[in-house]
């Protein structure tokens, strides 16, 4: 009995150290040593407004926080195989970003890494190679550069989602220094309502993007999405395909409104997409 009490600690600091090495190795072949791609595509409506057409690896970028601009620029690197994240974004629809051709297999999401998301961040960035966050908390200048560091030397691009950081308004843009640029999204048009009926099938918006190696701003007038679910361009023949068809409203009329034409009326939802009632008021 007292050769297997001694002989039972052993094995079990065997299996430990086994456990080690293999969880080791995982790692080290998860590890990026640096990105081989020279720029991060983005869909093709949006490739006029960035100098060479996509994100710059190992830098960081200012997002206005508009869902549909991080689905799509999420979806760009996720189309070449490679692993994204979202942090700090516990609202962030996963099923949109499915929508828009987000890879949920190669998705992490951190949802609330609350003060310590700069350490996730900077942790993440050895294997992912982008990332989108909405900071929770200030940046010191030592964190910061310590953290650009890191970026250039692993390639990871950072997408800083803009928010309200340690009390100061709209800090994705003033609040985030020595980014490559910033993007954002501005006048929205909503396009399918009607007079006390309707659908919301299109959104019209402009993107700017403003950085660098382009100190001019250049904007494009997109549709964000379209009723297909794309990201559409105003010119002709430029538009990718980023998401699936989405689900068909079919509305009903409000009882202060007048009625909804006839050919309206009559139409019948589409077999391959699911219904949803919206109610006009």
């Amino acid at each position: 009995m007292a050769l297997a009490s001694m002989i039972a600690p052993a094995a079990d600091t065997d299996d430990r150290v086994a456990d080690v090495l293999r969880l080791r190795r995982e790692i080290t072949r998860m590890q990026r040593r640096r990105s081989d791609l020279p720029l991060i595509p983005v869909p093709t409506a949006l490739e006029p407004i960035l100098p060479e057409g996509g994100l710059q690896v190992g830098t960081a970028y200012s997002l206005s926080p508009s869902p549909g601009l991080i689905g799509a620029l999420l979806a760009g690197a996720s189309r070449t195989g490679a692993w994204c994240a979202a942090v700090g974004m516990p609202t962030l629809g996963v099923e949109a970003l499915a929508g828009h051709g987000v890879d949920l297999e190669r998705l992490l999401l951190v949802p609330a890494p609350g003060a310590r998301w700069l350490s996730v961040v900077s942790a993440l960035s050895e294997v992912i190679p982008l990332i989108a966050v909405r900071p929770s908390t200030a940046v010191r200048e030592a964190e910061l550069s310590r953290l650009n560091a890191r970026l250039r030397d692993r390639g990871c691009t950072l997408l800083v989602v803009s928010g309200t950081v340690a009390g100061t308004p709209d800090a994705g843009f003033a609040g985030w220094p020595q980014s490559e640029g910033s993007i954002r999204v501005h006048d929205p048009c909503w396009q399918g309502l009607g007079d006390g009926w309707g659908v919301l099938e299109e959104c019209e918006v402009t993107v700017t993007a403003h950085t660098r190696r382009s100190p001019i701003p250049q904007s494009v007038r997109v549709r964000l999405p379209d009723p297909h679910g794309r990201v559409e361009s105003g010119a002709p023949g430029e538009v990718e395909v980023i998401a699936p068809v989405t689900p068909r409203l079919v509305p009903l009329p409000s009882a202060s409104a007048d009625p909804r034409p006839p050919a309206a009326a009559d139409a019948r939802p589409s077999v391959a997409a699911p219904e949803l009632l919206a109610v006009a008021g």
